[in-house]
């Protein structure tokens, strides 16, 4: 597995802010895949969590060592893909801290993306364990809102500060 980094643009300023890791599988016949060939057998076999904990390892011990950008601009932030079953995890938040602490990455810089499926698989739950995160100083993402069947006042109950809304819904505005 490899770990790509997608630029995170301010649109308003152009500048990039931080990125986001990506992982892809480099087969030794097909070359490099995408996350689409082979996360849904991970989940299916039950090595998504160690491929997330790969990924957010490899994203904080990377990030960690990014300085600050231009004069004045604060270190980049880093965005990680949680999967379902990560989040529902009730060591996630120990073990978060745990890898911060020894990466050295501030919490503030790290984002943890996951969809709208991954909370409304069982909302109570995901809840605790969100601000569990939250509490580690840590910023939480909802990954291409609009795709799931959740409304804007239904995830009001959790504690998110960034909304990421899938192109589906933006492609077509002029």
């Amino acid at each position: 597995l490899v770990v790509h980094y997608q630029p995170v643009v301010d649109l308003d300023s152009g500048l990039t802010e931080g990125f986001e890791a990506l992982v892809r599988w480099q087969h030794p016949e097909r070359g490099l895949l995408p996350p689409a060939a082979f996360i849904a057998f991970a989940e299916q076999v039950g090595l998504i969590d160690e491929i997330g904990q790969h990924v957010l390892a490899t994203a904080c011990e990377e990030a960690a060592s990014w300085g600050p950008g231009r004069a004045g601009c604060p270190a980049p932030s880093i965005n990680v893909n949680l999967a379902p079953r990560q989040l529902l995890d009730a060591d996630l938040a120990q073990r978060l801290a745990a890898l911060l602490r020894r990466t050295g990455l501030e919490p503030s810089r790290l984002v943890l993306e996951l969809t709208e499926g991954a909370l409304m698989s069982d909302p109570l739950a995901a809840i605790t364990s969100l601000r569990s995160l939250e509490a580690l100083g840590v910023r939480l993402a909802v990954d291409d809102f609009g795709t799931g069947y959740s409304s804007l006042a239904y995830l009001r109950q959790f504690p998110i500060h960034i909304l990421k809304i899938d192109r589906s819904f933006v492609s077509d505005l002029q």
